[in-house]
């Protein structure tokens, strides 16, 4: 049995505040808060340390850049799993939802790569550090992936579902003759500009049994317990809709109307921490962090790169003038919550063991290990000098 773990002088954020003491770590959670180590428990000098939540990301895809770093240059899933969980542990995230789209395209984004990525998540799950799991990013016109979602909702690892519809933007593209992105969604399938334009047709042809098949899925999910997620809500029906199909949190709302509804109903909404690192969305969507001073914005997700999430934690602070512990439950505390992950999300007595040890000042953190389930995962040579 693997001796208890004492962080020693630690700030820690514990409820709304950050408090100079002591955290034993135990079977994987905290086990008390502010008393004595047993005898023969590990130490750590958390002096001058800030011990926080580990972030929760619910909704990141950059692990796609390491199964296809190039256009149609495909490294081994085991390889790129464990790539992309190193990557994870770096980065302070501890809970991971790999946003898996499953598209009517060939290629990356297809059905076959979708189930290959689950057979290898599945068989790699054991080895890897933190905790990996899949947002299931259905695209509403995919009927060729119907199937599977419905196999995988209940299954292992309890994926979630989102409901992806980018049909209507690519036809829109289509009849503009806006090519530089059918170009390259093009490339990443494998097809020619020619060929996917084709398929984009055929399949926009499914349009009048797509509201039946968004039902069928959702009914499924509902059945399960799984957590669904409403995509690029343009307007207040599309939250309305899928409120009442079961989609209790609005991912990456497109107008502040849809954004204002979730919350005047008591849900999550989510924006892209690289949204705040960039002061902006690069496709032109809402500004993520006027949302969070707004009270619009309650989780934050890596989306496409993961070191954005203490990122954006540092910029809200440093620029924005907010308050650490409030932000931090932007990427811990309020995803954990999104997802009904009852079990982590804050540093409190019975919760996993699931941290972050950081560096330095609010606004400048820097980290400087991850733990999950009180086993560090990642560290720096001056933390594990701490260690006796």
């Amino acid at each position: 049995m693997r001796r208890p773990l004492y962080l020693e002088g630690g700030l820690c954020l514990i409820g709304e505040a950050l408090v100079e003491t002591g955290l034993l770590i135990e079977d994987g959670v905290i086990a008390s808060i502010g008393e004595a180590p047993p005898a023969g428990a590990r130490r750590v000098d958390a002096r001058g340390l800030r011990v926080l939540p580990g972030l929760v990301d619910i909704h990141g895809d950059a692990f796609e850049r390491q199964i296809m770093p190039r256009t149609n240059v495909h490294f081994p899933m085991p390889l790129a799993l464990a790539d992309t969980d190193r990557q994870l542990a770096a980065n302070g995230i501890t809970t991971a939802y790999h946003g898996l789209t499953l598209s009517w395209e060939p290629g990356l984004r297809s059905v076959a790569a979708g189930r290959e990525f689950m057979e290898a998540l599945d068989a790699a799950r054991p080895a890897l550090s933190v905790d990996n799991r899949v947002q299931l990013r259905w695209e509403t016109y995919a009927f060729e992936a119907v199937d599977s979602v419905l196999e995988w909702i209940g299954g292992p690892g309890r994926p979630a579902l989102a409901f992806n519809d980018h049909m209507a933007a690519t036809m829109r593209r289509i009849k503009n003759n806006d090519m530089a992105k059918i170009r390259d969604w093009s490339a990443r399938a494998g097809l020619t500009q020619d060929e996917y334009l084709r398929q984009a047709n055929e399949v926009a042809g499914r349009a009048d049994a797509v509201d039946g098949m968004i039902r069928k899925l959702a009914a499924a999910a509902r059945a399960t317990e799984c957590v669904m997620l409403s995509h690029d809500d343009y307007t207040v029906d599309d939250r309305i809709l899928y409120r009442g199909l079961g989609a209790s949190v609005a991912e990456f709302p497109m107008v502040l109307d849809a954004a204002k509804n979730a919350v005047e109903n008591g849900e999550h909404t989510v924006l892209g921490a690289p949204n705040v690192v960039r002061d902006g969305s690069h496709t032109g969507a809402l500004h993520a962090a006027d949302c969070i001073e707004d009270g619009l914005c309650s989780v934050l997700a890596s989306d496409y790169y993961y070191p954005a999430m203490l990122a954006a934690v540092n910029r809200l602070v440093a620029e924005r003038g907010l308050d650490l512990t409030a932000v931090w439950k932007l990427v811990s505390t309020n995803p954990a919550e999104a997802m009904r992950l009852t079990d982590r999300g804050e540093l409190a007595v019975g919760k996993r063991a699931d941290l972050v040890l950081a560096l330095g000042d609010p606004g400048a953190l820097t980290l400087a290990a991850t733990a999950v389930e009180g086993h560090v995962v990642w560290g720096s040579a001056d933390l594990l000098e701490r260690v006796h």
